[in-house]
């Protein structure tokens, strides 16, 4: 009896230690972004557009960002390339160039340092045509007053 008591103690304890090992870690428990997705709206045709995704490292050490790669060549994301320390914030920087006519709906995934999946940053939003857009201007202007 003691025998078997003491084999399934082994047993779970080699379980319990070895599922904790392995549980995988999310990004979201290390870096807390202000938001993930941005709406740039509607923007001019060949007018490029930045937004800054914030970020904290809520992690309990310093966090590094190993990649952040955009869905297509017309984002450009810059990442942090110093490690960011406990507390402390920094930011990616999501570049669209607004090169071709109509709605957009792109994706940087962000590779933290230690963790397998990717976060997903989003930008979406709608290039219209130089004259499409002082058309908008207009009227977004019309009803302001």
């Amino acid at each position: 009896m003691k025998k078997l008591l003491l084999a399934l103690s082994v047993i779970f304890v080699s379980v319990t230690g070895f599922a904790q090992a392995t549980a995988p870690q999310s990004a979201e428990n290390v870096v807390k972004f202000k938001e993930l997705v941005h709406d740039f709206g509607k923007i001019k045709q060949g007018v490029p557009v930045t937004y800054n995704f914030a970020f904290t490292n809520v992690g309990t050490k310093p966090v590094v960002i190993e990649a952040a790669t955009a869905s297509c060549g017309c984002t450009t994301p810059v990442k942090p390339e110093a490690p960011v320390a406990k507390s402390k914030a920094d930011k990616i920087t999501a570049g669209f160039n607004a090169a071709a006519l109509g709605p957009f709906n792109k994706t940087i995934a962000v590779k933290v340092a230690g963790i397998d999946a990717p976060l997903e940053l989003r930008i979406t939003g709608e290039v219209l045509s130089e004259v499409d857009y002082a058309k908008y201007q207009k009227e977004k202007g019309n009803k302001s007053k």
